[in-house]
């Protein structure tokens, strides 16, 4: 697939998507607790995508034919689960743990993606600073996102932040997005500054760091998505939806 240029009027609806979007994160972030099971909120990230007139993006998807249908409207991954956590009702949300919630929304026939790591109760002190250190990265490579610059020079940027502190995931990356939920241009969290997709006004991308508190290893499950630490270790994801534009870059997925 080319890389997409949106339209003006696309950006706008991606706009007023994003906004949706990033208030239904924070509604599920307040809903978060002990006790509760993944089913439960993921049915709750479902009520309230629909509430808002946009459709789960994620619920039934299926990348190529070889992988079987997503079952659910969201994407809950504990712990050591680094992306693409499959939500059941046997899945419980304990005190201490780390829950990546990832959201893709459908709004007027436009996409947007969106996830965060959310702490429940009280963690260690590393685990902490992960999940600050992921968001920081986050923030480090959107600053990056300037038209002009590559996709290898959010990569670096995040690549450099990171400098080893933690496991670094390889295999999983960013993405464009905005007429399809997975656009080109392929937005790694590593890279070489000036290398890949140059960065152009109306492209739209998503950008995720993935830290592994261990190995930079991962263990794909049989299921066909949910994606583990090899060593068993904590991850911490976090995305934004993120708007190229002649000023620099628009952060799409916050109120």
């Amino acid at each position: 697939m080319a890389i997409i240029i949106k339209t003006p009027q696309q950006i706008e609806i991606l706009r007023e998507a994003g906004k949706i979007h990033a208030k239904i994160l924070n509604q599920l972030e307040e809903y978060i607790r002990p006790g509760l099971s993944a089913m439960e909120l993921n049915n709750k990230a479902d009520e309230l995508v629909r509430a808002a007139g946009a459709i789960p993006a994620f619920l039934n998807y299926q990348p190529d034919h070889t992988y079987p249908l997503y079952p659910a409207s969201l994407c809950v991954s504990i712990n050591d689960v680094i992306v693409h956590g499959i939500p059941t009702d046997e899945i419980i949300i304990q005190d201490r743990d780390l829950v990546s919630i990832d959201l893709g929304l459908k709004y007027k026939n436009m996409f947007t993606d969106s996830a965060r790591t959310v702490i429940v109760g009280e963690v260690s002190d590393e685990k902490r600073q992960l999940v600050a250190d992921a968001y920081k990265a986050l923030e480090i490579g959107i600053a990056a996102a300037k038209p002009g610059n590559t996709v290898g020079d959010i990569g670096y940027a995040i690549e450099s932040f990171n400098n080893k502190k933690y496991g670094n995931v390889r295999e999983l990356s960013g993405h464009g997005v905005g007429v399809a939920i997975h656009e080109d241009p392929y937005v790694p969290n590593y890279g070489k500054p000036g290398r890949g997709a140059k960065l152009k006004p109306g492209m739209v991308i998503a950008i995720e760091p993935m830290f592994n508190l261990g190995t930079a290893d991962v263990h794909f499950w049989d299921d066909g998505y949910t994606v583990t630490t090899a060593d068993g270790k904590a991850s911490a994801h976090v995305e934004h939806t993120v708007l190229i534009t002649e000023n620099g870059p628009e952060i799409l997925t916050s109120l």
